[in-house]
């Protein structure tokens, strides 16, 4: 009995070497050495416990711990309380954060925190992947983004924004790609196996703008609108742009072979995703704004059709693969015109203050796992294809700004100086965007690592140097200021009377832009849209809408000082008619009177036109050629590019000259 226990043991261990000896020697004892290793493996039966005795059992347990059942909550939890206190120290110290961006203070954060991970062998938690940014993270920001646009200096900016946007985004997208293959072809840097297609891919991903820290620069030293608005709408349109590139490139860098056809293809598919997205979002807008026209009994839910709806356009974007930023910020910005006249003072400030803080936990959250990441992450290091990867992306970015400035300002009525050329090409940081594309990288690509490590390093190259220096640099050259104190009665009633003005004398003269259509969209509006999906669908004048505004930010100063001196101003109130002593000729003439001036101004002052020179159609038309021919080269369709080069260039020069 001892040997076979001691032989069970050995052969239990060393199971494989035995059979093999006993195998090729054609030992006797192979069947029953085989009979004794399949028992070992098998577990013992467990002996019933003899008569009379009691088996051993387990006590019920006092406190007990089921940490796997709550680690991802309790950590994204804890993750989310860290950056928020983060945040809240930040702004404990207002000289801090007027000089360094709170965006730096939160990767420095995340270097901090990741550091201490690294030293003691512990891994981030895994969620921060690239389908938690695109689902769960990238909605609240833009959604913030588009509900708090400033919808009128944006339309009347919306061609120059789009130029910026589109064209910019190729211009910086193809130069950068076409450069950094160039620099592949030497030798000495090692990285000759990337080829164009690979090139192109990583430049779509750092073409992505997120000028979050200019933008609160621009606004605390009150640059002007046209700045702003072009800088915020670029930013916006930019990430779109920059994810449809980024698919277009993959699926093309995964071709094996790549034909004409497939130029135009790409073309029509850039518009198809585009337009799909904006047609989308405002098919949400409408069907939220009918929703809310029947929430008048229950005010408590209006919120929730705002964030559902929204965040609905965005995944049903993305079920049908078309741009889900585009369709969530022209979601937001139809929800807005139409939605708050349905809903409540108390749902509109719900709105607007959850809307900012979602944005603002997303924003903190991914700068932070951003500083947490870069100490974290293996690194594929090559100081070359990094070092030139920054120079051309500040190089082309400032060409591109430059470029298309001499373009576009001849159609702009206020063109851009070169002080507001220098704000528009130093305010290009890359941030989010960048960021989780990067990661989204598939695994077939070779030098995966390196390219999530350039990323890494543009981003921290223009949010610390260019976020840091953006300040003083702007203030240095004196850029073109704007006073934004101008919300006043009388200076709203003068704007409309020069509009107005222009507006009949580009009547006697002759000449129309395509704001003649955006009257026709007015009456179109005020007729059938506005009496399907607003409950009181009467025509209000925006003068009336600024002086209840101006009344409502008074009330609530008011409220918020301990005390402060009301204003000598007849309140909005005053302006109602009260319906308990409806008998009084006096208050029957105040509401006759109400009613009077709001169709006065309804009338009178709520159509409006401004003067645009013409040249719309040439931009979009030139940009299409020009995008046509990047396409080809990148696809190596000589035909096709050598055709719509001459094309283009034939088009330009017509336009420059002044020729038709």
């Amino acid at each position: 009995n001892e040997t076979t226990m001691w032989f069970r043991k050995l052969c239990h261990r060393n199971q494989t070497l035995v059979l093999e000896w006993l195998v090729e020697t054609s030992h006797p004892t192979f069947f029953l050495s085989a009979w004794i290793i399949n028992q070992s493996e098998a577990p013992p039966e467990p002996r019933p416990a003899p008569i009379g005795t009691h088996a051993e059992k387990a006590n019920l347990p006092v406190f007990t711990m089921d940490y796997p059942r709550i680690q991802i909550p309790f950590e994204v939890t804890l993750w989310v309380l860290l950056a928020s206190f983060a945040k809240i120290g930040f702004h404990v110290y207002h000289k801090i954060t007027v000089w360094v961006p709170e965006s730096c203070l939160l990767i420095s954060i995340g270097l901090i925190v990741g550091a201490i991970m690294h030293s003691v062998n512990e891994e981030p938690p895994a969620v921060l992947t690239s389908n938690v940014f695109f689902l769960y993270m990238l909605p609240p920001i833009v959604l913030d983004s588009g509900y708090f646009m400033p919808t009128r200096p944006f339309f009347e900016n919306i061609g120059t924004v789009l130029w910026f946007a589109v064209v910019g985004t190729l211009w910086n997208s193809i130069g950068i790609g076409m450069s950094l293959f160039a620099i592949c072809q030497i030798e000495a840097f090692g990285v000759q196996d990337i080829n164009l297609q690979e090139n192109l891919l990583f430049a779509s991903i750092i073409s992505a703008v997120d000028p979050v820290a200019v933008l609160n620069v621009f606004e605390d030293v009150s640059v002007n609108e046209q700045l702003y608005i072009v800088v915020f709408g670029e930013c916006l349109f930019n990430d779109a742009v920059t994810v449809v590139l980024y698919n277009m490139f993959n699926f093309v860098a995964e071709m094996p072979v790549v034909e004409p056809v497939d130029v135009f293809l790409g073309v029509a598919r850039f518009f198809v995703v585009g337009l799909g997205g904006m047609g989308f979002g405002i098919l949400f807008g409408f069907v939220a704004a009918f929703t809310t026209r029947f929430t008048s009994k229950v005010r408590e839910i209006e919120p929730l059709f705002i964030f559902m709806y929204s965040y609905l356009a965005y995944l049903v974007a993305e079920l049908f693969a078309i741009s889900s930023i585009m369709a969530i910020v022209t979601c937001a910005l139809t929800m807005k015109y139409y939605v708050e006249e349905n809903v409540s003072q108390r749902s509109c400030t719900t709105i607007r203050h959850v809307v900012k803080m979602l944005g603002s936990i997303s924003e903190t959250l991914i700068f932070f796992f951003l500083g947490v990441v870069t100490i974290t992450t293996e690194h594929e290091w090559n100081w070359g294809y990094i070092l030139f990867t920054l120079l051309f992306a500040f190089v082309w970015r400032g060409l591109g700004v430059l470029v298309l400035t001499q373009i576009i300002n001849p159609f702009r009525t206020i063109p851009f100086n070169l002080k507001d050329q220098f704000g528009l090409a130093y305010g290009g940081l890359r941030g989010a965007i960048s960021f989780a594309l990067a990661f989204t990288l598939p695994d077939n690509i070779g030098r995966r690592q390196l390219f999530i490590t350039a990323t890494i390093a543009i981003i921290l190259f223009t949010v610390f140097l260019q976020g840091i220096s953006i300040r003083p640099l702007i203030e240095l050259i004196n850029v073109r200021r704007t006073n934004r104190n101008l919300d006043t009665i009388n200076a709203e009633i003068h704007c409309r009377l020069m509009e107005h003005t222009i507006a009949g004398i580009e009547d006697l003269c002759g000449q129309w832009s395509h704001f003649y259509w955006k009257d026709k969209f007015m009456k179109f509006n005020n007729r059938i849209l506005r009496r399907i999906l607003i409950r009181d669908s009467r025509a209000e004048s925006s003068i009336v809408a600024l002086y209840k505004k101006l009344e409502l930010q008074n009330a609530m100063e008011i409220l918020d000082t301990v005390s402060g001196d009301i204003s000598a101003a007849p309140s909005i109130v005053s302006l109602y008619e009260e319906k308990k002593n409806a008998g009084k000729p006096k208050k029957m003439f105040l509401a006759a009177d109400l009613r009077n001036m709001h169709d006065i101004l309804s009338k009178n002052m709520y159509k409006i036109r401004q003067r645009v020179r013409s040249g719309i159609i040439w931009i979009i038309f030139l940009a299409l050629l020009l995008f046509i021919y990047m396409f080809s080269l990148i696809t190596q369709s000589n035909t096709v590019s050598h055709f719509f080069m001459h094309l283009y260039f034939c088009g330009l020069c017509c336009k420059l000259s002044g020729r038709t």
